[in-house]
């Protein structure tokens, strides 16, 4: 049986950008509040609920949404954190809304790691007596599953090196990202080592930036919204804490957690397979996104690549996390960009899409993933 629909009325975004120098966390997430209302007909009184995602340990205070109730709207109202990828929150906040218990939530996530370092952050979320000293995180991690994919694809260096410059070519084009100098795939190839074989561009590009998602009962929807992009299914899954433990080989780590919350979204929307016209795709690395393309049931195992530039699916269209990663925020984004390709076609050019696969990830390798289906 399908899940009750709810829908996206709105979605609002900062550009995204390596620092926004001139703008704290509270201006960033004034902005997009304000912004998310206009021309949906529906204010901050309409909102019933406000659930937010961002990291204390990115922002380096506890419980740091405390400091933002004001930017987020949230006095009076009831408020929510959600210390994982926004995705996760938007998750909760349909879950309320299909419990009868709320009509209209909003969905805000944010990030700021120019003033962190992202590295320690990533290197704090593994073993704490074996892994953490001697520097495993994030790179290290993604670095390994490169090797193995690498190895049993028969894919190139040169062959990721491409979709990468595809990925940024695609976010430049959409406007919403800050980038000073478009890479090709000769200078992803000779950028600084990140770990090998995965140069610095290979990997998700950390920005500050923050996005708010408007989402309402299926009735208040369709009444303020022209075409509605309504979420039909939801799936999630944790893999094991150790990547050591993880399911060894090329559906491994991000690929076995994220086949298990694809396969409870397609089910819960009715869905036999991935039979969707977009995807909108998180990825710790290129390698990531792959694996996650894979895990989708978008393309067989080592044939990530094919299907990311066949246009059977149009994945990542904005051009996904590599460009512009908002750590706590990229899911979300993912939702927000997703639901407007369904909703307004007519901005992208070329058919028009019923169904769009949306993906978000957290954790070290991509340990959690969060899949939800999006109908017009």
């Amino acid at each position: 049986m399908a899940l009750s629909k709810v829908g996206v009325v709105a979605t609002a975004q900062t550009e995204f950008r390596p620092a926004w120098n001139n703008a704290q966390h509270i201006d960033l997430i004034s902005s997009v509040v304000t912004s998310v209302f206009k021309g949906s007909g529906l204010t901050i009184d309409d909102v019933d609920f406000i659930i937010d995602s961002g990291s204390d340990v990115l922002d380096g205070r506890s419980i740091s949404n405390c400091g933002f109730l004001g930017a987020l709207g949230a006095h009076h109202k009831e408020e929510a954190r959600v210390e994982e990828d926004g995705l996760w929150a938007a998750l909760y906040g349909v879950n309320k809304i299909r419990s009868g218990s709320s009509s209209v939530g909003l969905i805000v996530a944010y990030s700021k790691p120019s003033e962190s370092n992202v590295d320690l952050y990533w290197n704090a979320q593994v073993e704490p007596f074996y892994q953490r000293p001697v520097g495993f995180g994030q790179r290290a991690a993604n670095g390994i599953l490169a090797q193995r994919y690498l190895a049993e694809s028969g894919l190139s260096r040169r062959d990721l090196a491409d979709l990468v410059a595809e990925r940024w070519a695609a976010a430049a084009t959409s406007g919403k990202v800050a980038i000073d100098d478009l890479p090709d795939a000769d200078a992803v190839l000779a950028a600084e080592e990140g770990a090998a074989p995965l140069t610095e561009l290979m990997f998700a590009r950390p920005v500050d930036g923050a996005v708010a998602v408007l989402i309402a009962r299926e009735d208040i929807a369709r009444r303020v919204s022209r075409n509605p992009a309504f979420i039909t299914g939801m799936g999630t899954s944790m893999d094991t804490h150790s990547l050591a433990a993880r399911e060894a080989g090329r559906l491994s780590s991000a690929a076995t957690a994220a086949a298990t919350a694809a396969a409870m979204a397609y089910r819960n929307a009715g869905w036999a397979s991935a039979d969707a016209d977009i995807a909108e795709i998180s990825g710790s690395s290129v390698i990531g996104e792959l694996l996650a393309i894979e895990a989708l049931g978008l393309a067989e195992a080592g044939k990530g690549l094919s299907a990311a530039r066949d246009g059977k699916v149009a994945i990542n269209r904005s051009g996904g996390a590599l460009p512009a990663d908002p750590i706590m925020a990229t899911g979300l984004v993912r939702l927000a960009e997703a639901s407007r390709q369904l909703s307004q076609p007519e901005l992208f050019g070329g058919g028009a899409p019923r169904r769009a696969i949306v993906h978000g990830a957290g954790g070290v390798a991509m340990q959690n993933n969060c899949v939800f289906t999006l109908e017009v």
